[in-house]
């Protein structure tokens, strides 16, 4: 009997390895022989640990699983939700980028490699670095990360710079709050981001690349390690990648989890063993990236999606989405909602699909107040905005951002304004320093926020001018997005604040 038990850290946080270790118990004592391959996540939070035993009808799903439930489970009389595929929340994705999380154990590369995996550095293996970047470019990938900015472009310059080295970047510091698809990735799907750093290094001519994760995510530092230490060792890193003389090798590189090593100076800085503070653009990453050399940094989504865009081509990704935002979107629901977790599927769905049809509206059964998209900088969105398209512009033209698609969802007794005050909080906290707009004004924003919910309603002009100048001259977006969730706060819910809509728009 071959029984999957997910080792992603939210399972484990809910006992995956308590139930992992009462199935190798039990099954001893009963004389059962099983199989226990430890896969990552399904991406259904709310139904983990989610115990999969394979049979002749399939995987079949049971969950959440408790060790006490493991007795019923191996004598086949718990009752099974059915098949995963066949699970509404799963049924409706459509999974590129996560085709193969959850499906195989993390660190067979053979299974892998049965999945679809290698595909694509196969083809663009046979390639020259130009039709790569093309490829990519015709793709429509634009960064996952948080800014939405174009792939194929950024690998174009530095593909077209001049250097005798250079490096790829994969930026795993995944910091917002609400968000976990760069941690699941790695946990359930190593060699897919290390087949697309491998890629992106054909690309623009690397020899080196880097994945920066942060000390918080132990399961994916010990995983990544391990699928790195298994690609070298079957030529899918190291000198003779796949037997074709190309050289491209990957170290994992572990930052203390400062929220400001997310934004991609800043990392650079903390990478070469320097504080993690921000650096003055230009010059580019692109161009004068690590150790001073050109350097490619794209998010872990981006990076795993480069081998779905070569194994399938790049016309096969940008017929999902909508207008300039190609392919597909991972949603993590998160916060006060009755389905947490991932989900994929092409941009274009609307925001109130996502958070009541899919997400099934709060878990306390309260109506929906607010939804933060984009983590903790990102803005408010009232119920009155979720006929929004989940697109790049589309959000921009809603007052919003997508982000890192983060989306945390709030009922009705959520405190706006405490919450605006938070935001305010948090950049003041995780400043790093660099800039006065950020480490000043931060500070005097949770002053300001404070007098007006005691009454001073006169200092409302004074917060929106102070939210303004931190959004023109922060040098990063820490300190340049802090006011979409304070404003959008203050706009939408005054009466939090303690003010009047009229008071707000004077």
């Amino acid at each position: 009997m071959k029984i999957y038990v997910p080792l992603d850290s939210a399972a484990v946080a809910l006992g995956a390895d308590d139930v992992a270790a009462a199935i190798t118990s039990y099954a001893a004592k009963a004389g059962i022989s099983v199989e226990i391959v430890r896969n990552g996540s399904r991406g259904m939070v709310w139904l983990e640990p989610l115990v999969e035993i394979e049979d002749a009808q399939g995987r079949r799903a049971f969950g959440p699983l408790s060790p006490a439930d493991v007795p019923a489970l191996l004598e086949g009389t718990l009752k099974s939700l059915g098949r995963v595929e066949d699970i509404a929340f799963f049924a409706r994705q459509t999974r590129l980028t996560f085709a193969r999380c959850g499906l195989i154990d993390p660190l067979d590369l053979t299974s892998y490699a049965a999945h679809g995996g290698l595909g694509g550095l196969k083809r663009a293996l046979s390639m020259t670095a130009q039709q790569t970047v093309e490829e990519v470019t015709a793709s429509g990938l634009r960064g996952r990360g948080g800014a939405g900015f174009p792939t194929g472009l950024k690998w174009e310059t530095v593909r077209s710079a001049q250097a005798s080295q250079k490096y790829i970047v994969c930026n795993a510091d995944e910091g917002d709050s609400g968000t976990f698809a760069d941690r699941m990735l790695m946990e359930g799907d190593p060699f897919s981001l290390i087949e697309g750093m491998v890629i992106a290094g054909l690309a623009v001519g690397a020899t080196r690349g880097y994945v920066y994760l942060r000390s918080e995510y132990p399961v994916a530092i010990r995983v990544m390690r391990a699928a790195v230490d298994i690609a070298r060792e079957n030529a899918l890193l190291g000198e003779d990648i796949l037997g074709t003389g190309t050289a491209f090798d990957v170290d994992i590189r572990v930052g203390a989890g400062a929220y400001v090593c997310g934004e991609e100076t800043a990392l650079l800085n903390s990478l070469e063993g320097k504080r993690g503070t921000v650096r003055a653009k230009p010059p580019l990453p692109a161009l004068h990236g690590f150790m001073g050399q050109p350097t490619v940094v794209n998010n872990v989504i981006s990076l795993a999606t480069i081998p779905v865009i070569f194994e399938h081509g790049a016309a096969h990704y940008a017929a999902f989405g909508i207008g300039r935002s190609k392919g597909t979107v991972t949603l993590q629901l998160a916060g006060n909602v009755k389905y947490g977790g991932l989900f994929e599927a092409g941009f274009g769905m609307t925001l109130g699909d996502v958070v009541t049809d899919i997400g099934g509206g709060t878990a306390t059964g309260k109506p929906v107040k607010a939804v933060q998209v984009g983590g903790p900088l990102g803005a408010f969105m009232r119920p009155d905005k979720f006929e929004t398209p989940i697109g790049y512009e589309e959000f921009d033209n809603a007052g919003g951002l997508i982000g890192h698609a983060g989306l945390t969802v709030f009922d009705d007794s959520a405190d706006m304004g405490a919450l605006a005050q938070f935001a305010m909080e948090f950049c003041a906290i995780e400043s790093c320093g660099k800039c006065t707009p950020c480490r000043i004004g931060s500070t005097r924003g949770v002053e300001t926020i404070a007098r007006i919910r005691n009454g001073d309603h006169a200092a409302i002009p004074l917060l929106e001018d102070l939210c303004d100048t931190m959004r023109d001259g922060s040098l990063c977006a820490l300190g340049g997005f802090t006011p979409y969730p304070v404003l959008s706060a203050l706009n939408g819910w005054p009466q939090d604040f303690g003010v009047t809509t009229a008071e707000v728009t004077q």
